[in-house]
């Protein structure tokens, strides 16, 4: 009977890590097509690269010797020859919807193509090295952001929850509106105060320049520089995942169970341990998920503000550039790595609470 039980149990476990798999695969591809198509305008953009197309080629003709002598029907023939080879290479002579679903099973398996102006620091064109170069600053960036926010929301939340009512209780309930602001605005008065009034702190980048040679030098480098980064998505995330997760521990401290284990003279540690954080960690899981969505959301304009050369960055020039290839590369990688974490979040969710993991997602 426990055999059966157990593999029972292993099989609603697998489907349910599999239907969650299917639904963000869905989403993702979906997400990556309306990209795509907004990135080529429906198409119209196409007419624009064709007029770039035109104006290159007759350029470089232009300046060749050999081409002011040929007639002028000679010229226009080589250039239009040359610009259809140009266009069939580019694929610019098929119909968008034919393209469109190519570009989506390319994009989808991570074959990004070639950038069309910009490139990698070892002078690669190809959109996999650009993104590889950027990625793990973001990741470096926002992971301890993340982290240092989710460890310090959960130890500040069941310190103020022992203190209800307090002056410091107080004070963090009136600045949870203050999360209402993102990361880059704290992170401009951050840089006016720490790297011009008191100028102790670099304002932007993530190595000194030039960069230090030794390993303990470079890592001290890349560390002072992400303090004001990291401080500005901390500040305004911190009180209102604070003032959230405090409710929580409240609600579940006044359960029955909880006043039965008081009452029988459980340890005040034990019971916060495993009558109030255990439950309380599911809510406490989805409201993270809801705000690592908003950090990744806002990863574009705070790497901007601190020209952190991450995948936000990356993103930003490559708009200014109209490098399509780029831009649909990183709203890729991006779409990825939000798909990743609500995956990993579902499945500790699922570890969490045995009603997700025994019922297939659903709670009896």
């Amino acid at each position: 009977m426990s055999g059966g039980g157990t593999s029972g149990n292993i099989r609603r476990v697998l489907v349910f890590t599999l239907a969650r798999l299917a639904a963000l695969f869905v989403t993702v591809v979906i997400g990556v097509y309306l990209t795509i198509v907004i990135a080529h305008g429906g198409g119209e953009l196409d007419d624009l690269r064709k007029a770039q197309i035109r104006s290159e080629i007759s350029e470089a003709f232009a300046m060749d010797d050999e081409f002011r002598d040929l007639t002028p029907e000679e010229r226009n023939k080589l250039i239009q020859t040359e610009i259809e080879r140009e266009e069939t290479r580019l694929r610019l002579d098929e119909p968008f919807i034919y393209r469109s679903a190519d570009y989506l099973w390319q994009a989808i398996n991570l074959n990004l193509g070639h950038s069309e102006q910009m490139h990698s620091d070892g002078g690669s064109r190809r959109v996999y090295h650009i993104i590889g170069e950027r990625l793990p600053a973001t990741l470096l960036l926002f992971g301890t952001a993340n982290l240092l926010v989710f460890f310090s929301s959960i130890f500040f939340a069941l310190f103020l929850s022992r203190r209800y009512g307090s002056r410091l209780d107080r004070s963090v309930v009136a600045l949870a509106p203050t999360s209402a602001a993102p990361g880059w605005f704290y992170g401009i008065f951050l840089i006016l105060v720490f790297a011009f009034l008191i100028p102790v702190l670099p304002s932007g980048g993530m190595v000194a320049a030039p960069p230090p040679v030794t390993t303990a030098a470079y890592a001290l480098s890349v560390l002072k520089h992400m303090l004001l980064p990291v401080a500005a998505m901390f500040i305004s995330s911190i009180f209102i995942s604070i003032y959230s997760w405090r409710t929580f521990f409240l609600i579940y401290s006044s359960e029955d169970y909880v006043e039965m284990a008081r009452a029988k003279g459980l340890p005040p540690r034990m019971i916060e341990r495993r009558y109030i954080l255990r439950p309380t960690l599911p809510p406490i899981l989805t409201s993270f998920a809801l705000m690592l969505i908003g950090l990744w959301g806002g990863a574009i304009i705070l790497e901007q503000v601190f020209n952190w050369p991450g995948l936000g960055t990356l993103m930003f020039e490559a708009i200014g550039h109209r490098d399509t290839p780029v831009i649909i590369g990183a709203v890729v990688i991006f779409a990825y790595l939000l798909a990743i974490t609500v995956f990993l979040l579902d499945i500790m969710y699922a570890i969490l609470d045995p009603r997700v993991r025994l019922e297939g997602g659903k709670h009896s």
